[in-house]
């Protein structure tokens, strides 16, 4: 690798052809998106265009839980899939499931079987596609080649996907035009332990839906002509953050390859400190990258609503409109997966990495959250009067119990090797979990509390005993509109702010599943939740329905016991973790305390009483976890050693070898050789420095080749390996300023964030 290469490649960028792409037409004219939104899904308007309609009711039926999916319902939903797919021209099937490794996994059958019958004695074998129920229902990978925590061994290799079948089956684009069907599924072991994101996911969802329903109806009376709420939704958006890079550029970064981030590198002098990339241009391949993402996305059911540029350079994000959870986390990991494959197209890399480039913005996968009725209500929508509306303010205040119980789990939900480097750093909220409110909806829980009337608080001038609404601003030119000002400010330093009318938990990291941190976040709410229903049951007595008093009765019980989580400030100061330290609220800074989290008696105990987890099941995320952060620092570490060695010593020595030659004859000639001394005087000490940095990494890596129990090793991890993987950043860093550009073989950033 050399100079060169990198400069061929970044001038081969400008002459690069670029790829068009047809987007889909009908009669000449270029269909609407919503015309193509959902066309490779086969979901329930597609089920009971083609189900006969006693099938289809019994498996509508069985969506409701009303009952269990029989064998002759199975039978003609994979009928009627399979003759859908393979118009579409697809040639294989595959359950589609997320073990616990962040990622999604498939194992394709093609629908091609071989049928044997006998004439006069000899066979004559036919080929024919088939797909059976129970086929569609269950399949079974190997139980013990994915992450199970000890659940599972080598010689207990038996586990089984089994169809979630609220969540619809899509088609994929296959090899050569073909197409895949893809089945979402559950993945358990022989003996029924979740070895996967979504089933916990799914008992989550079900457990706040079941105490949420039960609240609702101890406050709501009974009317003839008003159908009364039967299930609670956990719905989710997830603003999904990324980089692209120039794809040749990204193969000749041997960090970027294997860690996904750069674990060597300086600043250009330009990157974003002129605040002039956010909401910027979009590039051009970039734009035209994002369109067939949103295409492809399109056609399978993922309604992806905003795209742009981000803070940092290369950076970006796109959000999707908000669905119920368990789909919003399927088609979170299908986006990144689409982003991943056409952004290759476009010979772009994609990186979800939470920090690939140190000293610019990191990426997160802010996770909105809210609870909606099957009547399309969402409880955590205020109204125009949140200071009376005792059913959201009881909601409200069951969130701020849940996360103030449970905070320390939350951190440990989004706690990474990666996003350790991201959580803090002046760009995402730091280890300490809080709440915003907004100054309005602190008023109204202050004058809860403390009996008294409402102020509200306008342009800096107090009223008294005024209702709490959102209010207009005036912009002092006549020819525009009065702007609607909404209820609450937003607080981007906070990990779980209120928006209006849902939770922003900003601490999630981009290139994680955002299913653990949501199970997480629904069990910590639905505990919450069975407190706060326990009390209205006694307030409310023998009446029907509780009374505005019974809930406000409650309600000022639980803003008291919440005040401690609820912050206004800004979460990246030093002040605030001072005053986080007097409230009593944990600081976990690394990871490796913050999985610790995960085992403590009172988080176990309440994931088991709501049955989200079994004891078995949480302590294999633990182990999972740990192990997890541990691997990804050896394999950065042992990535840097070889980059040290390979490339930035050599280039090193060789700039070394041609001052060292220009000062020799320098002397030769009488001349000044004074520069040229002084510039070899720098470098000697950070070539000494980079050696023992490589020896120091190779040696506490054979040091934690001894250590078996999963903290343990994570701690040696963070404690020893890490300090050392900075030290030689920090030398590389200042070499890579010194050495002459000819020399070093390694794209720069200035390179990597200049060819889109």
């Amino acid at each position: 690798m050399s100079q060169q290469a990198r400069v061929d490649i970044v001038t081969g960028v400008l002459g690069r052809n670029h790829r068009t792409v047809e987007f889909p037409k009908n009669n000449g004219k270029q269909e609407l998106m919503s015309e193509v939104f959902g066309k490779n899904v086969f979901g329930t308007r597609e089920m009971s265009d083609r189900l006969p309609k006693p099938v289809f009711k019994t498996f509508s039926s069985q969506l409701k839980g009303g009952q269990t999916l029989d064998k002759v319902t199975a039978d003609a939903i994979a009928h009627a899939a399979k003759v859908w797919a393979l118009e579409r021209g697809a040639t294989h099937f595959t359950h589609w499931f997320q073990p616990l490794n962040d990622s999604t996994a498939e194992k394709h059958d093609s629908f091609l079987t071989l049928k044997t019958t006998f004439s006069n004695g000899l066979p004559d074998v036919t080929a024919l596609e088939t797909f059976s129920g129970s086929e569609l229902l269950q399949s079974e990978p190997d139980a013990s080649s994915f992450p199970s925590g000890g659940m599972r061994t080598t010689f207990e290799a038996r586990g089984y996907t089994v169809w979630d079948t609220k969540s619809p089956m899509f088609l994929q684009e296959g090899p050569h035009g073909t197409m895949v069907l893809y089945i979402p599924s559950v993945f358990i072991s022989y003996n029924g332990e979740a070895l996967d994101e979504k089933s916990v996911l799914l008992r989550s969802s079900s457990v706040i839906s079941k105490v949420a329903l039960e609240i609702l109806h101890l406050i709501e009376p009974i009317e003839d002509d008003v159908p009364r709420t039967k299930e609670i939704f956990t719905t989710l958006g997830t603003e999904q953050e990324y980089f692209l890079i120039d794809r040749a550029l990204y193969a000749l970064r041997p960090d970027l390859k294997t860690c996904g981030r750069t674990l060597i590198g300086g600043l250009p002098a330009r990157h974003q400190q002129l605040e002039d990339h956010y909401f910027g241009k979009i590039p051009t391949r970039v734009l035209a990258a994002m369109s067939e993402i949103e295409l492809e996305l399109a056609k399978l059911g993922v309604p992806i609503k905003t795209r742009h540029n981000e803070v940092a350079p290369c950076q970006f994000e796109a959000a999707p409109i908000f669905e119920e959870a368990m789909l919003a986390v399927d088609h979170n990991l299908l986006t990144m997966d689409i982003m991943h494959r056409v952004a290759h197209k476009y010979k772009l890399k994609c990186l979800f990495h939470e920090k690939p480039f140190k000293g610019v913005n990191g990426s997160g996968k802010h996770c909105n959250w809210s609870l909606s009725t099957d009547r399309g209500d969402n409880l955590l929508s205020p109204t125009s009067t949140p200071e009376t509306n005792y059913r959201f303010l009881l909601f409200l205040v069951a969130c701020l119990k849940g996360v103030y119980d449970h905070g320390d789990l939350l951190r440990a939900g989004v706690a990474s090797a990666s996003n350790d480097h991201r959580l803090g750093a002046q760009e995402a909220p730091p280890g300490i979990i809080s709440a915003f409110l907004g100054s309005e909806l602190n008023e109204v829980l202050n004058a809860i509390e403390e009996g008294r009337p409402v102020n509200k608080v306008l342009a800096g001038t107090e009223t008294t005993h005024m209702r709490v609404t959102g209010t207009t601003l005036d912009l002092k030119v006549a020819t525009l509109p009065k702007l609607n000002r909404d209820m609450t400010d937003r607080n981007r330093t906070s990990p779980f702010a209120f928006t209006g009318n849902k939770f922003e938990f900003r601490a999630v990291g981009s290139k994680q599943s955002p299913s653990f941190p949501v199970t997480i976040l629904n069990s910590a709410i639905a505990s919450a939740l069975m407190e706060i229903r326990d009390d209205l049951k006694k307030q409310k007595g023998d009446k029907a329905v509780a009374s505005d008093e019974d809930m406000l009765v409650v309600i000022r019980k639980y803003i008291t016991l919440t005040k401690n989580i609820r912050y206004e400030g800004d979460n990246y100061s030093d002040e605030w973790v001072q005053e986080a330290a007097k409230r009593g609220l944990p600081n976990i800074v690394k990871s490796p305390e913050a999985f610790q989290r995960l085992l403590t008696p009172k988080n176990k105990e309440m994931f088991m009483r709501l049955g989200v987890f079994t004891e078995p099941e949480l302590e294999s995320r633990y182990h999972i976890l740990s192990e997890k952060y541990t691997k990804e620092i050896h394999i950065e570490a042992q990535t840097l050693v070889g980059m040290l060695i390979e490339h930035v010593l050599p280039a090193a020595f060789s700039y070394r070898r041609e001052l060292s030659e220009s000062a020799a004859f320098m002397k030769q000639i009488s001349a000044e050789s004074a520069p040229e001394m002084k510039w070899l005087s720098q470098l000697a000490p950070i070539c000494t420095g980079l050696q023992d940095a490589a020896e120091s990494l190779e040696s506490v890596l054979a040091e934690a080749q001894h250590i078996e129990e999963s903290f343990a090793a994570a701690d040696h991890a963070c404690t020893k390996v890490s300090p050392v993987i900075e030290k030689a950043r920090l030398l590389t860093d200042q070499l890579e300023k010194l050495c002459a550009d000819k020399y070093w073989p390694l794209p720069k950033y200035h390179e990597l964030f200049s060819t889109l």
